[in-house]
């Protein structure tokens, strides 16, 4: 008999303590971060990568061989270096060999011309006043045609000495060679890039052709320049798919007037196929896939409520919600993990 009551004193007590701890379970609240909705924009982008390279690229090579040497930078006045920035039309090299000078025969070719123009304008004065045939007239006028040809050509062979920039951009190549020493022609003098304006090109998947088009917005990104984006658009896109990877090239057109991306660099696009104002954007990771679909938490009177939601425009880290929320509602964003419909919670940073 003692026995008994000794056991069930101590089955009070256990229910006891139960009662207390259910009691200490129900008081507590979880710890969460919120955010409230407000109206936001969000874009529907695909993501692709690529190389940038510029739009125009040239390696100058001698047209003729002859003693070489560097000239020097009107703006910095030393000789040419690695990185300068050329106007088009400046001249960078200039190659001697007065034998090559001597046999252009420049100032007789332009004494000729200047002679055979004097005769011709001769010949058509004394034309006007029948002084000379037709044929006469027509001969002197060869003659001068063939002059004028003749010293112009001998102009181009004099330019080929003077290596000039064909464009205005940065020497990103210039071998070395020794100053009066004689190079032969096809030597290779200078690389020049102006990369001002870049293109990337990029593979797409066939599904997502009919959602790009020529002058489309694109995000250019790199990670040397987390805190800028640059901006292109599509410049050319080819209609025909590869049977082999089911996809379809584009080229992009980069600005790149401050010079920020260097040809040759890795570049994340991001070509914005659609976009949206004032609605409600949410972060992905917030978002629990449930039986009931995809879910979230919000916040009212301390308690978390449950909400499905559905989307509408998404990107890789955010999504437009057209259902299941409500502007200036307070939506959990750390500490939903562990959360039920109706759990307890506390807001903190």
């Amino acid at each position: 008999m003692k026995k008994i009551a000794y056991l069930f004193l101590i089955l009070i007590v256990i229910a006891s303590c139960d009662d207390n701890s259910e009691d200490l379970n129900s008081d507590i609240s979880v710890p969460v971060s919120v955010m409230e909705l407000q109206p936001q924009s969000i874009e529907k982008y695909i993501n692709t990568t690529g190389t940038v390279q510029p739009l125009k690229d040239v390696t100058i090579k001698s047209e003729v061989g002859g003693n070489y040497k560097l000239l020097k930078n009107p703006r910095t006045r030393r000789s040419f270096v690695l990185g300068d920035y050329v106007k088009a039309g400046t001249d960078i090299i200039r190659i001697e060999d007065a034998e090559y000078e001597n046999n252009i025969r420049i100032k007789s070719l332009k004494l000729q011309l200047d002679i055979s123009k004097q005769v011709y304008e001769k010949q058509l004065s004394l034309y006007d006043k029948g002084g000379v045939t037709l044929s006469e007239l027509k001969n002197s006028e060869v003659n001068y045609i063939n002059a004028d040809y003749a010293y112009e050509d001998a102009k181009i062979r004099l330019k080929k000495m003077h290596i000039q920039a064909p464009f205005s951009g940065i020497i990103v190549e210039l071998p070395y060679i020794t100053p009066n020493n004689r190079i032969d022609m096809g030597t290779e003098l200078f690389r020049v890039m102006d990369y001002s304006k870049l293109q990337l090109d990029f593979n797409l998947a066939e599904k997502n052709m009919s959602l790009v088009d020529i002058n489309q917005k694109v995000r250019v990104i790199n990670y040397t320049i987390p805190d800028d984006t640059l901006s292109g658009k599509i410049a050319q896109i080819s209609p025909a798919i590869d049977p082999q990877t089911r996809s379809f090239k584009a080229i992009v057109s980069i600005d790149n007037k401050e010079l920020l991306l260097r040809p040759g660099m890795f570049a994340k696009c991001e070509v914005i196929v659609s976009s949206r104002e004032n609605t409600i954007v949410i972060p992905k990771d917030i978002i629990l896939s449930k039986q009931r679909g995809n879910t979230v938490y919000v916040i009212d009177k301390s308690l978390a409520q449950e909400r499905v939601v559905t989307f509408g425009l998404e990107n890789p880290n955010e999504v437009e919600i057209i259902d299941g929320l409500n502007l200036n509602e307070r939506i959990v964003t750390k500490g939903f993990e562990t959360l039920r419909n109706r759990s307890k919670v506390k807001v903190v940073k």
